[in-house]
Protein backbone atom coordinates (compact mmCIF):
# COMPACT_ATOMS: atom_id res chain seq x y z
CA UNK A 1 0.00 0.00 0.00
CA UNK A 2 2.72 2.57 0.67
CA UNK A 3 4.60 1.84 -2.36
CA UNK A 4 1.07 2.96 -4.25
CA UNK A 5 0.69 5.69 -2.22
CA UNK A 6 4.36 6.45 -3.46
CA UNK A 7 4.14 6.28 -7.03
CA UNK A 8 0.96 8.47 -6.52
CA UNK A 9 2.57 11.50 -5.11
CA UNK A 10 5.35 10.90 -7.56
CA UNK A 11 2.84 11.30 -10.02
CA UNK A 12 1.14 13.69 -8.74
CA UNK A 13 3.98 16.07 -8.29
CA UNK A 14 5.06 15.79 -11.55
CA UNK A 15 1.50 16.59 -13.50
CA UNK A 16 1.38 19.70 -10.80
CA UNK A 17 4.59 20.90 -11.82
CA UNK A 18 3.69 20.54 -15.61
CA UNK A 19 0.49 22.33 -14.94
CA UNK A 20 2.47 25.49 -12.88
CA UNK A 21 4.63 25.31 -16.04
CA UNK A 22 1.81 26.09 -19.12
CA UNK A 23 1.20 29.60 -19.24
CA UNK A 24 -2.22 30.11 -21.56
CA UNK A 25 -1.17 33.42 -23.58
CA UNK A 26 -4.17 35.37 -25.91
CA UNK A 27 -3.26 37.53 -28.58
CA UNK A 28 -4.63 40.31 -30.17
CA UNK A 29 -3.10 39.11 -33.98
CA UNK A 30 -0.88 36.62 -35.40
CA UNK A 31 2.01 39.45 -35.86
CA UNK A 32 2.16 40.29 -31.82
CA UNK A 33 2.07 36.32 -31.13
CA UNK A 34 5.42 36.24 -33.42
CA UNK A 35 7.01 39.00 -32.09
CA UNK A 36 6.03 37.40 -28.40
CA UNK A 37 7.45 34.12 -29.33
CA UNK A 38 10.74 35.53 -31.32
CA UNK A 39 11.30 37.85 -28.47
CA UNK A 40 11.38 35.02 -25.29
CA UNK A 41 13.52 32.77 -27.87
CA UNK A 42 16.06 35.53 -28.29
CA UNK A 43 16.19 36.45 -24.61
CA UNK A 44 18.99 34.70 -22.70
CA UNK A 45 17.79 33.90 -18.90
CA UNK A 46 19.80 35.58 -16.53
CA UNK A 47 19.45 32.88 -13.60
CA UNK A 48 20.22 29.74 -16.29
CA UNK A 49 22.78 31.90 -18.51
CA UNK A 50 22.64 29.10 -21.32
CA UNK A 51 18.33 28.76 -22.21
CA UNK A 52 16.32 31.51 -23.64
CA UNK A 53 13.51 32.89 -20.95
CA UNK A 54 11.05 30.85 -23.11
CA UNK A 55 12.94 27.21 -22.48
CA UNK A 56 13.55 28.44 -18.43
CA UNK A 57 11.31 27.46 -15.73
CA UNK A 58 13.30 30.20 -13.35
CA UNK A 59 10.87 32.51 -11.28
CA UNK A 60 12.92 35.53 -13.51
CA UNK A 61 12.38 34.07 -17.02
CA UNK A 62 8.18 33.35 -15.96
CA UNK A 63 8.73 37.27 -15.02
CA UNK A 64 10.30 38.32 -18.29
CA UNK A 65 7.99 36.29 -20.14
CA UNK A 66 5.20 38.55 -18.20
CA UNK A 67 6.42 41.54 -18.75
CA UNK A 68 7.24 40.87 -22.55
CA UNK A 69 3.75 39.54 -22.83
CA UNK A 70 1.94 42.93 -21.30
CA UNK A 71 4.27 45.47 -23.11
CA UNK A 72 3.22 43.78 -26.76
CA UNK A 73 -0.41 44.17 -25.46
CA UNK A 74 0.22 47.43 -24.60
CA UNK A 75 0.90 48.40 -28.03
CA UNK A 76 5.28 48.63 -27.31
CA UNK A 77 7.40 47.66 -30.34
CA UNK A 78 10.29 45.16 -30.50
CA UNK A 79 12.53 47.49 -30.34
CA UNK A 80 11.04 49.27 -27.63
CA UNK A 81 11.16 46.01 -25.77
CA UNK A 82 14.13 45.02 -26.35
CA UNK A 83 15.73 48.79 -25.81
CA UNK A 84 14.23 48.11 -22.32
CA UNK A 85 15.23 44.46 -21.48
CA UNK A 86 18.75 45.93 -22.36
CA UNK A 87 18.22 49.61 -20.08
CA UNK A 88 17.25 47.39 -17.31
CA UNK A 89 19.38 44.22 -17.65
CA UNK A 90 22.79 44.99 -19.91
CA UNK A 91 23.81 43.82 -23.19
CA UNK A 92 24.54 39.84 -21.46
CA UNK A 93 20.33 39.67 -21.86
CA UNK A 94 20.78 39.59 -25.26
CA UNK A 95 22.19 36.41 -27.27
CA UNK A 96 23.31 38.26 -30.18
CA UNK A 97 24.36 41.85 -28.84
CA UNK A 98 24.20 44.82 -30.79
CA UNK A 99 27.45 46.21 -32.27
CA UNK A 100 28.75 48.90 -30.53
CA UNK A 101 31.63 50.65 -28.81
CA UNK A 102 31.31 47.86 -25.62
CA UNK A 103 30.49 45.16 -27.77
CA UNK A 104 33.42 46.19 -30.55
CA UNK A 105 36.01 43.39 -28.92
CA UNK A 106 32.81 40.78 -28.95
CA UNK A 107 32.40 40.99 -32.53
CA UNK A 108 35.50 41.69 -34.48
CA UNK A 109 37.34 39.45 -31.80
CA UNK A 110 37.48 36.39 -33.66
CA UNK A 111 38.36 37.97 -36.95
CA UNK A 112 41.24 39.35 -35.58
CA UNK A 113 42.00 36.11 -34.22
CA UNK A 114 41.34 34.44 -37.05
CA UNK A 115 43.54 36.72 -38.99
CA UNK A 116 46.34 36.64 -36.50
CA UNK A 117 46.63 33.04 -36.71
CA UNK A 118 46.83 32.63 -40.72
CA UNK A 119 49.47 35.59 -40.37
CA UNK A 120 51.34 33.58 -37.76
CA UNK A 121 50.32 30.32 -40.17
CA UNK A 122 51.40 32.12 -42.93
CA UNK A 123 55.02 32.89 -41.03
CA UNK A 124 55.95 29.64 -40.41
CA UNK A 125 55.51 27.75 -43.26
CA UNK A 126 57.52 30.49 -45.42
CA UNK A 127 60.32 30.42 -43.17
CA UNK A 128 60.25 26.39 -43.05
CA UNK A 129 60.66 26.42 -46.81
CA UNK A 130 63.61 28.09 -46.33
CA UNK A 131 67.05 25.93 -45.92
CA UNK A 132 69.08 26.31 -43.06
CA UNK A 133 72.87 27.54 -44.07
CA UNK A 134 75.32 26.83 -41.45
CA UNK A 135 78.47 27.86 -41.64
CA UNK A 136 81.32 25.40 -41.39
CA UNK A 137 84.85 25.82 -41.46
CA UNK A 138 87.41 23.52 -42.52
CA UNK A 139 88.08 21.97 -38.61
CA UNK A 140 84.47 21.69 -38.66
CA UNK A 141 84.30 19.77 -41.98
CA UNK A 142 87.02 17.44 -41.17
CA UNK A 143 85.87 16.45 -37.68
CA UNK A 144 82.08 15.48 -39.47
CA UNK A 145 83.92 13.21 -41.37
CA UNK A 146 86.04 11.73 -39.26
CA UNK A 147 82.80 10.64 -37.08
CA UNK A 148 81.06 9.57 -40.70
CA UNK A 149 84.33 6.97 -41.21
CA UNK A 150 84.12 5.61 -37.48
CA UNK A 151 80.37 4.29 -38.18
Amino acid sequence: MSKLLSIVLVCGSMWITTLHAFEERTFNNPQDEATFYALVNELRCLVCQNQNIADSDADLAVDLRREIYAMINDGQSRSDILDFMVQRYGEFVLYKPRFSSKTLLLWLGPAFLLLLGGFILYRTTVNSRKPVEIPLDDAALSRARRLLDED
